[in-house]
């Protein structure tokens, strides 16, 4: 957005500088809006799943800053000479559903001819201006609690090849497709200090975030990062890494330290972008237990504590 004109508003609480998960506009001293939009090309065949998991996907930005999803529009873009109208339907019916699941408004949307299948949503939630979770607002001492287990950018880029077991295929898509609710109710709940969601960046590239605009350094337990399946490492092996998660690691050492022991095979895992996943958040020690409970309480099936911030360093991340 380099040398575009703006306008500053005092009410618009986090635009992009900060590159946060979305925008929030404070309308009153209690209510704020939240606005996202995200769409991508399918990475599963199954048309009515891909809707699912890009729908979880665009809602995740909302439940990452905290809020709660009021209203949803399409963003579709298709090749209607290749695709029918039924396999159509059928991605946005999966995205409809998932709305629905999200207790949230489908309002309608936009669709245009396109050579290569885009769809997504452009979500608006509301949230208490006091009960943003940002990424920043971090301090020394806080854990990192991560909510879903890495890897999918490999895992999709060997499905694509024909490398992955239905059963692998299954439980990722799970994955993906399932809500980060749990997000709102930390926020209501008051128990973390800073967070974001783990997607296009990597799992280094959105803690990178956190830390610059929280003005700390974060030191990272790479065993005790969750992988989607022991496979995964094999695929990366194999050669199943995506172009983006090549260039999130190219980027990655430019603020993170690999200590001695971590692998490459680790460091481009620690790397991989994400689609739909999980919610990474930074809770004091004080609030530490009430938020491991709170998170399983909200069906989260794996709360991982995979480090610690720390006093701002010389660099950002610190993997161990």
């Amino acid at each position: 957005m380099r040398g575009l004109q703006t306008i500053s508003d005092p009410d618009l609480l986090i635009g992009s500088a900060s590159s946060d998960d979305a925008a929030v506009y404070r309308i009153s001293d209690d209510v704020a809006l939240v606005q996202t939009l995200d769409f991508f090309t399918p990475i599963v065949d199954d048309p009515y799943l891909f809707g699912q998991i890009a729908a979880a996907n665009s809602l995740s930005d909302i439940y990452a800053m905290g809020g709660k999803p009021i209203t949803a529009m399409n963003i579709v873009a298709m090749p209607t000479d290749e695709i029918s109208l039924d396999t159509i339907n059928q991605i946005m019916k999966g995205g409809a559903d998932k709305v629905a699941e999200a207790n949230c408004a489908l309002a309608g949307g936009h669709t245009v001819q396109n050579p290569e299948p885009l769809y997504g949503l452009s979500v608006t939630g509301l949230v208490n201006p006091n009960r943003v979770i940002s990424n920043a607002g971090a301090e020394p001492g806080d854990h990192l609690l991560l909510t879903k287990p890495i890897g999918t950018g490999i895992i999709s880029t060997a499905i694509k090849k024909g490398l992955a077991s239905e059963e692998l295929i299954e439980k990722v898509s799970a994955h993906m497709a399932s809500l980060n609710t749990c997000g709102t109710a930390m926020a209501e709940a008051d128990l973390t200090k800073a967070g974001t969601d783990v997607t296009g960046f990597g799992l280094l590239g959105h803690l990178s975030h956190l830390c610059r605009e929280s003005g700390v350094t974060a030191r990272l337990d790479s065993s005790q990062v969750p992988a989607f399946d022991p496979t995964v490492i094999d695929f990366i092996t194999s050669g199943c890494v995506p172009g983006g998660s090549r260039k999130n690691l190219e980027l990655a050492r430019e603020f993170t330290r690999f200590e001695n022991g971590v692998s490459e095979e680790l460091q481009v895992l620690l790397a991989d972008a994400q689609t739909s996943g999980g919610l990474l958040l930074a809770v004091s020690p004080e609030n530490y237990q009430e938020a491991q409970d709170l998170l399983r309480a909200e069906g989260v099936a794996i709360v991982a504590d995979i480090g610690v911030i720390t006093e701002q360093q010389d660099i950002a991340v610190i993997v161990s």
